[in-house]
């Protein structure tokens, strides 16, 4: 399972990235509150869900995207996430994964296994980059091809932020 886990997270940077990329090659994107805010949002989920399996018992801080005036910040928000999450997925055995935890933000709050929540965060972000790539061309802007099968077309690649 945890090799499983590392390929659908190495996936997941490297789709995020590359949707980092797009959008900065084209700056309309940025400037779309549509965007943004689902940027804002994947990214907090991703936060949320990393929280939720690591350390709960931490404060959590529930941000807005006009935290984010500067969208450096939100990339750097983004890349300290999937640098935390590449950390703790080093460091999960199977049998944290079998572990439950507690998904606050449902009421009353869904118990789920370790594993469950970091599969839904994979599959959460990939939905909204979907939404974001349609954005994008809506704008007129080219969005890169993300799929899952593409990652593994191309080897399997290492993210590239910039």
């Amino acid at each position: 399972m945890t090799t499983y886990l590392h390929e659908l997270y190495a996936h997941q940077e490297w789709a995020d990235a590359e949707h980092w990329r797009a959008f900065e090659d084209f700056p309309a994107a940025l400037a779309d509150m549509a965007i943004r805010s689902r940027l804002h949002h994947i990214h907090l989920v991703q936060s949320a869900f990393l929280w939720v399996t690591r350390d709960p018992a931490a404060r959590f801080v529930i941000t807005k995207v006009e935290d984010y005036p500067d969208i450096a910040e939100l990339k750097t928000f983004a890349r300290k996430y999937h640098s935390e999450m590449c950390a703790t997925l080093g460091a999960i055995d199977d049998a944290r994964l079998a572990e439950s935890v507690a998904v606050p933000w449902f009421r009353p709050p869904l118990k789920i296994s370790v594993r469950h929540a970091l599969t839904q965060a994979a599959m959460h972000s990939h939905y909204h980059r979907g939404q974001n790539a349609t954005r994008l061309r809506e704008l007129g802007g080219v969005p890169p091809g993300t799929d899952f099968i593409e990652w593994l077309r191309q080897g399997q690649p290492a993210p590239r932020w910039s």
